[in-house]
């Protein structure tokens, strides 16, 4: 696994709420005088022309506000970044645009402060134990990650320290967000937008809860212990507190990486079986699913190289912090709906659909007819073979080509092609996590370039059927 090139460092993060409030106060302030004056001039321009003056003033105070928070880093970076991917049914799409472009790989805390923090949280003579690489191989908004040797026995771990302060700033932060987002006028506040700020507010929590996140971590890794193509580190809770994991070090390859690529189409598809497994499991088997998609979370080791003891080509799964437990009362809708549209029984759609809330039984019938036929093509690479496939999908054996589908573009374009959008609820905020989740698998199998039909397993955890893909 190689480190970033060198990233320019900060003396320290700034938590201070006064500070931050003043700097985002500013912010909003600027940015609603140019709202105002915008509104002022829109006035005099035809409506095309207004709508179209209103978008890209829009996109520039959105731009102008991500600079903003991205020079105060820590949880105000994470909380505009979970905006991005959750927001979309609350906030116009040019700020979830701008939203998406905080960068994580900034700017890391300099060695000396968070040396600092080791010493506070394991002690002089527990972290003599250690032997601490001082060039961070991550640096993310919430806190950055440190190669370790164990000097008594040469065991190579990972430390995942957190920022000093972020944790105590989350709330101040996020409160401070959603003001300058409403100061900017970019955003109303209605019931439901505050209730996903509430979510917002629990996830973070949750982001900045190690100890929540190690003990999640250990967990995994003894649900999946017995699966050979699937690696979870092992915490070491000796060297783990408050505010560090630590964890054995486990080397890969990122997903996209030429390594990868070269695989032969078997081995890559064999990849993309194992999580699309793992998803079920989540859902079908433990009702607590990893809801953040992004790919730095996954790592791939490739059987045969150096460091790898398996016969199996393996996926590392290294971040535990955003697990999100779900009832059974939300994933038996959310089930049935799988069921039903693999079975084709649109009306068992349209009534899930109706259980999650997202849905109404008063919408005209075509509208529920075209929004359940939507629901059921995400189920394509699930169906049995062919059924409805593109030709461009299905390769010489019969097999699902993940990534030339295109299945993700097409389903929303069929949905933005209907009248669905304009009787579209915004979905419980669950959904969201997992429809996330769920394209993050989709975008996962097609990025291996995988080849293999669904069905199967789908088949397996739906009706207990097993075939060639138990293992």
């Amino acid at each position: 696994m190689s480190g970033p090139r060198k990233a320019k460092t900060v003396s320290r993060i700034r938590t201070g709420s006064f500070e931050r409030r003043l700097s985002m106060t500013r912010a909003g302030l600027y940015a609603g005088t140019r709202v105002a004056s915008h509104m002022a001039t829109s006035w005099f321009s035809g409506s095309e022309q207004r709508e179209q003056r209103r978008r890209d003033m829009l996109s520039k105070q959105a731009r102008f506000l991500v600079e903003e928070l991205g020079q105060l880093k820590g949880s105000v970076v994470k909380i505009g970044q979970m905006m991005a991917l959750y927001g979309e049914h609350f906030l116009p799409e040019e700020v979830t645009e701008a939203l998406h472009t905080l960068e994580d790989q900034t700017s890391a805390l300099e060695w000396r402060s968070v040396e600092r923090v080791l010493k506070d949280e394991l002690g002089p003579d527990r972290l003599a134990e250690l032997e601490v690489d001082p060039e961070p191989i991550g640096a993310a908004s919430l806190g950055q990650v440190h190669r370790a040797r164990r000097l008594s026995d040469g065991l190579e771990l990972v430390l995942k320290i957190q920022y000093p302060g972020v944790d105590r700033a989350v709330d101040s932060d996020l409160d401070a967000v959603a003001q300058l987002l409403k100061v900017a006028r970019l955003v109303s506040f209605g019931p439901e937008f505050r209730d996903w700020l509430e979510e917002v507010r629990e996830m973070m929590h949750r982001e900045v809860d190690y100890k929540l996140e190690a003990s999640t971590t250990e967990r995994f890794r003894e649900r999946l212990a017995d699966d050979p193509r699937l690696v979870v580190p092992r915490v070491l809770w000796e060297y783990s507190t408050a505010h560090i994991i630590a964890q054995t070090y486990e080397h890969g390859h990122s997903v996209s990486s030429e390594a990868v690529r070269a695989l032969p189409v078997e081995r890559r598809s064999e990849l993309g079986r194992a999580a699309l497994e793992l998803f079920f499991r989540e859902l079908f088997d433990w009702g607590e699913i990893q809801t953040d998609p992004n790919f730095g979370n996954y790592r791939i080791r490739i059987a045969g190289e150096s460091g790898s003891d398996s016969a199996h080509d393996q996926i590392v799964l290294l971040d535990f912090g955003a697990v999100q437990s779900y009832s059974k009362a939300f994933l038996g809708p959310v089930i049935q709906m799988i069921q039903a549209s693999y079975e084709q029984d649109l009306e068992a759609v349209i009534d899930g659909g109706v259980k999650l809330h997202f849905m109404k039984r008063e919408w005209p019938e075509d509208v529920l007819d075209k929004f359940g036929r939507v629901c059921m093509s995400v189920l394509e690479p699930l169906a049995p073979a062919n059924y409805n496939w593109p030709d461009y999908a299905v390769n010489a054996d019969g097999q699902y080509r993940w990534k030339e589908s295109d299945l993700p573009s097409r389903v929303a374009r069929e949905a933005a092609r209907s009248a669905i959008s304009r009787y579209f609820q915004v979905p419980p905020k669950e959904f969201v996590f997992l429809n996330r989740k769920l394209i993050g698998v989709y975008t996962f199998i097609a990025v291996l370039r995988a080849e293999f039909n669904g069905e199967p397993l789908l088949r397996q955890f739906l009706y207990g059927d097993t075939g060639s893909n138990s293992h």
